[in-house]
């Protein structure tokens, strides 16, 4: 018998029970309707029956993908946030690299600078020192070439 034919019996029953008075409810042998509703079940194509496993199958594989969703989503989120805060401290290191090299080259032309005047300075120095030792030699030439007879010149260089 098919499945069709099982539900026409079990809607035979229904229609050929007694009505309940002045109500639309009706009284079904109950031992009748459960062996209807067993043979209707035994009778269910086990194409049915599969396909009802198969959608309690799908069923749980949709949980298993929510819940690996759930899991690959939160790994993502600590993974952007290690990004994020190793960005961060990228930043600084380049912003404080940025300082220590600013820092260093301003040292650098002040050592520089104040070498140049030091250097300035020394030579200023020795630009005066060979000054006065070039008039001094001057003089002395002069002297030298003067007459032989001036003593007072002799005395002046410690020539005796």
């Amino acid at each position: 018998m098919d499945v069709f034919q099982q539900l026409d019996r079990i809607e035979d029953l229904i229609v050929s029970s007694k009505h309940v008075p002045f109500s639309s409810s009706v009284m079904i042998n109950e031992t009748e309707i459960f062996e209807l509703l067993d043979e209707f079940r035994s009778s269910l194509p086990e194409e049915l029956k599969q396909a009802r496993w198969m959608v309690k199958e799908k069923q749980e594989l949709m949980e298993e993908a929510r819940k690996e969703a759930e899991r690959i989503r939160e790994e993502a989120q600590e993974e952007r946030a290690r990004l994020i805060e190793e960005t961060e401290i990228i930043k600084a290191a380049r912003a404080e690299a940025e300082r220590i090299v600013e820092e260093a080259q301003a040292q650098a032309r002040e050592i520089r600078l104040e070498a140049e005047d030091y250097a300035d300075e020394r030579l200023a120095n020795l630009e005066v020192t060979c000054y006065k030792l070039l008039e001094v030699i001057k003089r002395a030439r002069e002297r030298l070439q003067g007459p032989p007879e001036q003593e007072e010149t002799k005395e002046e260089f410690g020539l005796d």
